[in-house]
């Protein structure tokens, strides 16, 4: 995967934490993904089309989810709430759209942000799209953004 696709969001994400939360957010060195199981128990997903197409997902263990999702309401929300997971997916939001206005000049549009909550869960990106996963530790505790994007295929090379 190309590099350039990936240092909007690790960019994104640092700015969203310390703006929004107050967060500093330390990134270890990004890998490639092997399977589909999720890093952590509550995960944001969002998908990507136009000009890029893919998924992107925040990854964090419960209580890091918790703390985070506290920090940006102000209130305290069991992991089972609506609201905890509507704030999820909001953060997940800020970051994509963060990262989207990196891609100047660029059609790219991100999708509704889905939430997921529970143990060993799957999120399957595309089969011919690598996902990176971009460590990062906060004073909340540990997190993991996942990046599976890719340049979209014309329709001359497609033809």
């Amino acid at each position: 995967m190309d590099a350039t696709l990936i240092a909007p969001f690790i960019s994104s994400i640092q700015h969203v934490f310390s703006t929004m939360f107050q967060l500093p957010v330390e990134v270890g060195d990004p890998s490639i993904k092997k399977g589909s199981e999720c890093t952590h128990d509550v995960s944001g997903i969002i998908g990507m089309s136009g000009e890029f197409q893919g998924s992107v997902v925040l990854s964090m263990p419960g209580d890091t989810a918790v703390a985070v999702v506290s920090l940006f309401t102000g209130e305290k929300y069991d992991t089972n709430s609506e609201d905890f997971a509507d704030a999820v997916g909001e953060i997940i939001n800020m970051v994509c759209g963060n990262a989207k206005a990196a891609f100047q000049r660029k059609n790219v549009s991100i999708s509704c942000p889905s939430v997921v909550v529970g143990p060993k869960h799957r999120v399957s990106s595309q089969s011919d799209i690598p996902c990176v996963l971009i460590p990062c530790t906060t004073d909340c505790g540990e997190l993991v953004l996942e990046v599976a994007i890719k340049p979209a295929a014309t329709e001359a090379a497609a033809a």
